[in-house]
């Protein structure tokens, strides 16, 4: 079992930045590609950014490209999405997730296995 908590979610409005991270435990952590999926309500996760288990291939949402940015950090367990120029589409669960299949992540929900619980960013004003 890979356990997952998220954290660095809230309400903030659009222009500026937020960073989300997400903490990993349980197993070797640089094992898995990472990945960040965001979900609006009473709707399906969409994939957002993803990570190889090294640390050099990312992937993005399009709309994100140039304003979000995946890193982790495989020594302190930790992955984390840098999120600037926030707009209200960018609302949303913003979820952390691990890949164990792939090198360098997937873009489907259903390619991840472990998955955090969640944290609420709202870009409103």
């Amino acid at each position: 079992q890979l356990q997952l908590v998220e954290s660095g979610g809230g309400v903030v409005q659009p222009g500026v930045a937020l960073r989300l991270s997400c903490a990993a435990s349980g197993r070797t952590f640089s094992s898995f590609a990472m990945g960040w999926f965001r979900q609006y309500p009473r709707k399906e996760r969409i994939f957002v950014a993803s990570i190889s288990r090294n640390g050099t291939i990312t992937h993005y949402l399009d709309s994100v490209k140039g304003r979000f940015t995946i890193s982790r950090d495989n020594a302190k367990n930790t992955v984390s999405l840098q999120m600037n120029s926030l707009t209200p589409e960018d609302t949303g669960v913003y979820y952390c997730a691990a890949d164990i299949l792939r090198f360098s992540g997937g873009s489907r929900p259903a390619d991840y296995t472990y998955w955090g619980q969640g944290t609420q960013v709202t870009v409103s004003g």
